[in-house]
Formats: C-alpha cells, structure tokens, sequence
C-alpha cells in the first residue's frame, strides 16, 4: 500500500466525484493541484462517477462554477453515460420504462430513445437510475411495472448510500433494494464496477492500461471497476470506505491513501519532485 516509483508511470487517472475529490459544492484540498499535475505531465482525467442525476454537460457546468475547473462533456463517463449507450445499442426502437431524474430522462429523450414514466403494454424494458427527485408515487408505479410484466430490469449503478456535505444519502442501490423487498426483482447493473468504463476510458484517451489508475472512496464499486478493467486501483478514505474494510474486503486497491492530497504528493514524490 506503500507508495511507489510504479505511481510515476500513471497518465491516465480515472477518478470517482463524490467522496474523492469533492463533496457536494467543496473541492477537497489536493484535488485541483492533482489536476494540474496530470496536465504538466501530459496526462489525462476522466470523472467515471456512478451519479446518474446529471449529464457530462450538467458536469462541465458544475466543475466550472463550483469549482472553478475547466472540462469538456468526454471526460464524464458517468453510469448514465454507460446507460444510453447500452440503450441505443439494445433498445433503440422500443419503449423504454425509466425511474430516474428528469435531467436523466431528458438525455435519453434527448438522444432518440422513446421513454415513458409509465406502466404500459409496449414497456421493452425498465430502467432504474439514481433519483434524487424520488417520490412515492414513482416507487408505486416502479413495482406495478416489475410485478406485472416479465421485461428485462437493469439499473445504472449499486451503490447504496452518496457522499453528502453531512454524511450520506440513499442512493441507486438503496432504491433498487427497496424495490427488491417488494418484488422481489433484482436488476443488472450498467455503471461501476463494470470492466466497460475502463475500457471506454482506455479508447477514448489512447493510454494503456499500465499509464492507467482508478480512484476512488468505495471498494466494491470503483476499486472492483478498476480490478474488473485490468488497471491499479486506488482508494482514499475520505467518503464512504475506512481502512478496517481493507480487512476482508475481496477488492484490495493497490494503494490506498487518507485523501486526495496524499496521493497528490505520493505522485510528486514517485517523480522526484519536491
């Protein structure tokens, strides 16, 4: 877990959001110096968030009033993200029951998937994203559609609780498990820990996997991504993962460091730098 000169190597970061480099509207400390530092060596960032409440474009609009970071649309492979496209691959010319935000909604409509919030003969499939907007009304007509028809059920991504400014929130995996105990359906998940984020982020930015590092705060959705993908893995203990969980986990990161601004200096220091 020690850092080592292997840290130099790493070009391509493949960094988690919530818990890992920001919290809400804060930037942790390091983050943006980390940043930097990617560009002076030539690297490259990607934010492989499993939020599925935004788009990359509400992304790049975050990054730059919030944190005041400049970002273009293909550095967010967000599950949403892995969602349409999986979408569009399978289900282009069918209908498509969704639980999810309006923001995510609007994308799919947006990109030419015809999606209905509800329960009708011609539903192709059903989708489930993390919904901040979540009301009882969409869980009531959630079920209705798992219970009466037998159509295909995924979900855009596991986790079960997102890092909040005081703690934490329900999050996808949590509403999925609350489906679970009233259908007893249980949906295929899109997002991390999917080996398909890192190989989108491998093609999109033309690095290897040896230049490549996924960080994160949760073990066994962006640790297990990065293991699933074939690169090393790093997690820092400033969102929702401690370091008693290293213990028994099946997902042990290559590194592990307290927060972002350790692992910025332990990628300094790989480099000889002060």
């Amino acid at each position: 877990m020690n850092p080592s000169s292997e840290l130099a190597q790493k070009k391509l970061f493949l960094f988690d959001i919530d818990g890992t480099i920001a919290v809400g509207d804060t930037l942790y400390a390091g983050s943006a110096e980390l940043l930097s530092y990617i560009e002076q060596i030539g690297g490259k960032a990607f934010y492989i968030t499993n939020n599925s409440t935004k788009s990359g474009a509400d992304y790049v609009k975050k990054f730059k009033n919030a944190y005041h970071l400049e970002t273009t649309e293909e550095q967010f492979v967000t599950s949403g993200y892995m969602t349409l496209r999986f979408l569009l691959r399978h289900y282009a010319d069918r209908t498509i029951y969704c639980m999810g935000t309006r923001s995510f909604i609007e994308e799919l409509r947006r990109h030419g998937l015809t999606v209905t919030e509800k329960c009708q003969p011609d539903i192709a499939c059903v989708i489930v994203a993390y919904d901040s907007e979540l009301s009882y009304e969409k869980l009531c007509e959630t079920s209705k559609v798992l219970l009466t028809m037998d159509v295909p059920y995924y979900a855009t991504n596991p986790d079960l609780r997102c890092p909040i400014d005081f703690g934490f929130i329900p999050d996808c995996g949590a509403m999925c498990d609350m489906l679970a105990a009233t259908t007893d359906k249980h949906p295929t998940y899109l997002g991390k820990p999917s080996k398909k984020v890192v190989d989108l982020c491998l093609q999109l930015s033309g690095f290897t996997k040896e230049e490549t590092l996924v960080v994160g705060d949760r073990l066994y959705t962006d640790i297990a991504c990065g293991i699933n993908g074939g690169v090393d893995t790093c997690v820092l203990f400033s969102g929702e993962a401690k370091k008693n969980d290293l213990k028994d986990t099946p997902y042990k990161p290559t590194y592990a460091f307290d927060a972002v601004k350790d692992l910025y200096l332990a990628c300094k220091a790989a480099r000889g730098q002060a």
